[in-house]
């Protein structure tokens, strides 16, 4: 089961502490469907992440935004893990254009992540944002 960025934006704002919130972004990141063996290729690893991050992306053609993309992923640390479904909420399923107009810092503020990851979390989860910004990129360019 996947959640839209608005219910976890709803349910980062219900939950009054942190330690609640990342039991939360523990199971957002279970409740993500695994990739294949396969699927944890080098070609899909994430670089610039200390835990193994894999995000597979799929292009189809869409209207003037561009391609859609929709992005799939998988890490082998739990936490990682919910950030990853986090990423996968905010971008799966829109057109390229509409991902690099996406205001992530925002959203991650709204979440209050910046605050409450370690810096090697953080940069993680940038780099998963870079990946996905520069397959919005190739894509818009291909099309």
């Amino acid at each position: 089961m996947t959640h839209s960025l608005d219910d976890i934006l709803d349910s980062f704002e219900f939950l009054d502490d942190w330690e609640d919130r990342y039991k939360y972004l523990i199971d957002l990141g279970k409740e993500l469907p695994g990739l294949s063996e396969a699927e944890k290729c080098e070609a899909n690893k994430v670089r610039g992440c200390v835990s193994q991050v894999w995000l597979v992306t799929e292009s189809v053609p869409g209207s003037s935004g561009g391609p859609v993309l929709t992005f799939r992923g998988d890490s082998d640390a739990l936490i990682v893990q919910g950030l990853v479904a986090i990423v996968l909420a905010t971008y799966s399923g829109k057109s390229a254009q509409d991902i690099l107009n996406t205001d992530v810092e925002a959203i991650f503020s709204r979440l209050g992540l910046q605050e409450h990851l370690t810096p090697q979390r953080s940069n993680g989860l940038k780099s998963m944002v870079g990946r996905i910004r520069a397959d919005a990129e190739a894509a818009l360019a291909s099309s």
